[in-house]
C-alpha cells in the first residue's frame, strides 16, 4: 500500500498540529532513483489501553510518504477509546485484531505471523516515527545490502508529544561485553530484514520489558548492528510508561538475560543478584515503623552502593 496523503486521513483532533497532526512527509516516487521498486516495510504496533496516544502513533506511520507499506495494529482487548481510534484508519491497515494476548511481545510476534514486508520493526503505540524515517532507514539497506538490522537516533518526548532532549544512551560501535550488559538502542528507531527474524527467531514471549534487548544480543550473535546518525522515532516519556514499573521482577528478568547469553559473573547479574535481599526487606517491612526500617535500608543498600561505583557505566539501571 502506498502511504496516503494528510488530506485522506481523518483531520487531528482540536488544537493538534504540526508532526503528525497538520504535516506529513515528502512524497516518495514510486521508483528509487536507482530504478528499483522501494523495499515493502511490515511495521506491526502492539497496543492495550493507549487511547491517549495510539492517534498520534498511527499518523506517525501512515505519513510516512512511503510507496510500500504493511501496517498491521495488534491490540490486546483494550477497554478505553482504542478501538474507535484504531477503526477510524482501518482503510490504510493490512490488518488489525483486538484480543486478548500473553503480553507486549506476543502481540508482537502475532503481529509479524502476518508479515509480507523485506524490511520490519514495530512501533509501540505510545512511540511516534520522525518525519521521512522509512525512506531514512529502506535507503540505507539498499545502500548497504550486507545490513541486517540498524538502529539511529531518537528524541525523548513528553507526555504531549514535545521534544524533550536526544536519547543519549545510543552508542556506535557496540561491543559484545558492553551489549551484554547494558541495551545502548532505542527500540523504535530499530529496523531489519525479515531474513534475520528468521533467522534468529521471534521475541521472547516470555520477557515482560526485556525482550527488545534479548533480541538485539541474539542478531549481535549473527550479524553487525548498523548505526545510521538520523533521528528516526520519538520516545515518549510518561507516568505509565511500562519502563517505569516492575522494579524486582524487572531487575530479575534482565538479569536473567545477561546471565542467559553472558554467564553469572556479568556485572548486571552481579548486581541485581545482590540487590534482593534489599527488596526482600523493603517488601518485609513496608509496614514497621520508619525508625526500624530505616536502619535496616541503610544497610541493605551498602552493598549496592560499592557495586554501584565498581560497575559505573557497565550495568543496565
Amino acid at each position: 500500500m502506498r502511504c496516503p496523503r494528510l488530506r485522506a486521513l481523518p483531520p487531528p483532533p482540536q488544537g493538534k498540529t504540526g508532526w503528525p497532526w497538520t504535516e506529513e512527509s515528502n512524497q516518495l516516487p514510486d521508483i528509487m532513483p536507482n530504478g528499483s521498486s522501494w523495499l515493502k516495510v511490515t511495521i506491526v504496533t502492539p497496543s492495550l489501553n493507549q487511547g491517549k496516544f495510539i492517534e498520534e502513533t498511527l499518523r506517525s506511520v501512515l505519513l510516512q510518504g512511503y510507496p510500500n507499506l504493511d501496517y498491521i495494529v495488534i491490540d490486546g482487548g483494550s477497554t478505553d477509546d482504542s478501538i474507535e481510534i484504531i477503526r477510524k484508519y482501518e482503510p490504510w491497515l493490512t490488518y488489525w485484531v483486538s484480543e486478548p494476548d500473553r503480553g507486549q511481545a506476543d502481540a508482537i510476534n502475532k503481529g509479524f505471523d502476518k508479515c509480507t514486508g523485506d524490511i520490519m520493526a514495530w512501533l509501540n503505540s505510545d512511540d511516534t516515527y520522525r518525519p521521512n524515517a522509512l525512506a531514512c532507514a529502506v535507503s540505507y539497506f539498499v545502500e548497504n545490502p550486507e545490513c541486517d538490522i540498524l538502529y539511529g537516533e531518537a528524541w525523548h518526548t513528553n507526555e504531549d508529544g514535545h521534544r524533550l532532549r536526544p536519547c543519549r544512551y545510543v552508542t556506535d560501535p557496540i561491543a559484545r561485553s558492553y551489549l551484554l550488559n547494558v541495551d545502548p538502542i532505542v527500540q523504535p528507531a530499530t529496523f531489519w530484514r525479515r531474513g534475520l527474524w528468521f533467522k534468529i527467531g521471534k521475541l521472547d514471549a516470555n520477557l515482560v520489558w526485556g525482550f527488545d534487548w534479548d533480541f538485539y544480543i541474539r542478531a549481535h550473535m549473527h550479524t553487525k548492528l548498523h548505526y545510521i546518525p538520523e533521528f528516526l522515532a520519538n520516545y515518549r516519556l510518561h507516568g505509565i510508561m511500562k519502563s517505569n514499573t516492575g522494579k524486582a521482577k524487572r531487575h530479575a528478568e534482565l538479569a536473567t538475560i545477561t546471565q542467559r547469553y553472558g554467564g553469572w559473573w556479568q556485572p548486571t547479574n552481579i548486581y541485581y543478584q545482590a540487590a534482593r535481599p534489599r527488596y526482600l526487606i523493603e517488601s518485609l517491612t513496608s509496614k514497621w515503623p520508619e525508625r526500624i526500617r530505616k536502619p535496616l535500608m541503610i544497610v541493605s543498600a551498602a552493598p549496592l552502593f560499592v557495586l554501584g561505583r565498581l560497575f559505573a557505566g557497565k550495568f543496565m539501571s
